[in-house]
């Protein structure tokens, strides 16, 4: 049996996310409601499953921490789009109600459906207040 060679003190995605957030999209308001508390962004292409395709597109096997920084900016350049601009600054109430319909991971292939779900809550919302 092979043995876990894996010495990581934390989730992959986790240094993914540390090498990225500085260049993720800054909005002020949740893209549903509008409010200004208690704001998350949310990936429709959920982070954790595109860096598990991209390592296996790529035949890759993760070391350490240090071979994560090494090879994060390739993973970046292939996934730019999905990591900054198909995304919603959403208020923890809708994130969560979005996650409640879609999963804690949603599958990469409901992305489309998740920003079609924020666009048509929106729109209940604003139907609502005129």
């Amino acid at each position: 049996m092979a043995s876990n060679t894996n010495t990581l003190k934390r989730m992959e995605v986790k240094y993914i996310r540390d090498g990225v957030k500085s260049r993720y999209p800054t909005k002020v308001s949740c893209a549903i409601c509008g409010t200004t508390e208690d704001l998350e962004l949310h990936h429709y292409n959920t982070v954790n499953l595109l860096w598990d395709k991209w390592k296996a597109d790529n035949n890759i096997i993760v070391k350490d921490a240090a071979h994560i920084t090494l090879i994060r900016e390739d993973f970046y350049t292939k996934y730019a789009k999905e990591l900054m601009v198909d995304v919603a600054t959403l208020c923890n109430t809708h994130h969560k109600k979005l996650h409640a319909i879609y999963g804690k991971e949603p599958p990469l292939l409901t992305a489309p459906k998740q920003e079609k779900w924020v666009m048509i809550q929106k729109e209940k919302l604003d139907v609502r207040e005129t």
